[in-house]
């Protein structure tokens, strides 16, 4: 047994070489008489990660040294991208200043239509009539400007995002608050008056 061991040992120890096997020694050599036979073994290792190399003929040499079993180098942190400063940039469609802008609009404005509707009694479209005008406009005015002025200096909402109140929940706030007051207006319209 120990001479089988040892045989195949030096087999795969062996690269490609061919070697002969000698069943004499092995314990069922005589059940197998026509063993003798020269089998070339090769074994192939691949670090992950690399590209495979389609290699049409193997290589020879029987005594590569084996690459060190280390884990690989943790990759590079993802680097963040600049962000641009430009007017036409920070108001593109996919630009950061739109959305954002208006939702934080049109929380403002549910939050405002609501108050007064509880106060005054008024819906929507009554609220705009009575002055409501000037205070759409410069509630627009300040908020766009309280929005743009950090994103000029290049700070995006993300980067001052921690904890419960993080930027993505304040967009979902801005997108639920423009549903909310465009169900409130057309509720509003549908009955005829007030929703409360």
């Amino acid at each position: 047994m120990a001479t089988a061991s040892f045989n195949m040992q030096s087999v795969f120890a062996g690269g490609l070489t061919t070697r002969k096997i000698n069943t004499n020694n092995l314990f069922f050599a005589g059940n197998f008489p026509n063993l003798k036979r020269n089998f070339p073994v090769g074994v192939r290792c691949m670090v992950e990660g690399e590209p495979m190399k389609d290699e049409s003929t193997p290589s020879t040499s029987a005594a590569q040294p084996l690459p060190k079993s280390s884990s690989p180098p943790p990759p590079p942190p993802p680097t963040k991208p600049k962000v641009s400063t430009k007017f036409s940039d920070l108001l593109a469609f996919s630009g950061p200043a739109p959305e954002r802008i208006n939702g934080r609009l049109a929380m403002v404005g549910f939050v405002a239509a609501l108050a007064v509707e509880l106060s005054k009694g008024e819906n929507v479209f009554a609220q705009i009539s009575d002055g409501g005008v000037s205070w759409f406009l410069g509630t627009t005015a300040i908020l766009t400007l309280a929005s743009l002025v950090p994103l000029f200096q290049g700070i995006t909402a993300e980067s001052k995002s921690k904890g419960f109140m993080t930027s993505n929940a304040e967009l979902w706030n801005g997108r639920f608050a423009m549903l909310g007051l465009v169900a409130l207006a057309f509720t509003e319209f549908v009955k005829g008056g007030t929703l409360i």
